[in-house]
């Protein structure tokens, strides 16, 4: 191995990288506002795991000789594609959208943890006493709930 190729291998290369970076990202762009709003809306695993490829099939494109700016465009298009529909179908079906989505579960209730869905969501007392107190609690004895939200986030309703 040439040391040196790995810090500088080709001014071809490079300008490839920002040419076809360039187009891509245009494509990127192109695509996300046809798709519209909620294409890549923070809503659920399912939303981010698209966001994932998504970013990664952009770093393919930028980065691999081997995938061709159309190929790559394509894949971009058919992952967005994808979302959209998953989501169009989720608006309209309430049966597909709790298959697509998880739904969000109680942790705390009353002052007290719900031990079970702790455990089975596999959140830790200290990650909720930590939701508790960015909204201002001081323990769970403060709070009327504690919801693990679909997306991820704990939501936290404090006694009155």
């Amino acid at each position: 191995m040439n040391w040196s190729d790995m810090f500088f291998q080709n001014w071809q290369g490079i300008g490839r990288t920002l040419v076809v970076g360039l187009l891509a990202y245009a494509v990127l762009v192109l695509f996300l506002r046809i798709a519209g709003k909620r294409t890549l809306a923070k809503l659920n695993a399912f939303d981010f795991v698209v966001t994932i490829a998504i970013g990664s099939t952009l770093s393919a494109i930028l980065l691999q000789e081997s995938v061709a700016l159309a190929e790559g465009a394509a894949a971009l298009g058919l992952l967005i594609l994808l979302q959209y529909v998953v989501t169009f179908t989720s608006v309209r079906s309430r049966r597909f959208a709790r298959l697509m989505r998880s739904e969000p579960t109680l942790l705390a209730r009353d002052g007290a943890f719900c031990e079970a869905a702790m455990k089975y969501q596999r959140v830790t007392p200290d990650e909720a006493l930590g939701a508790i107190r960015d909204a201002g609690g001081r323990d769970v004895a403060a709070v009327d709930y504690v919801i693990l939200e679909s997306d991820g986030t704990l939501s936290v309703g404090l006694k009155g």
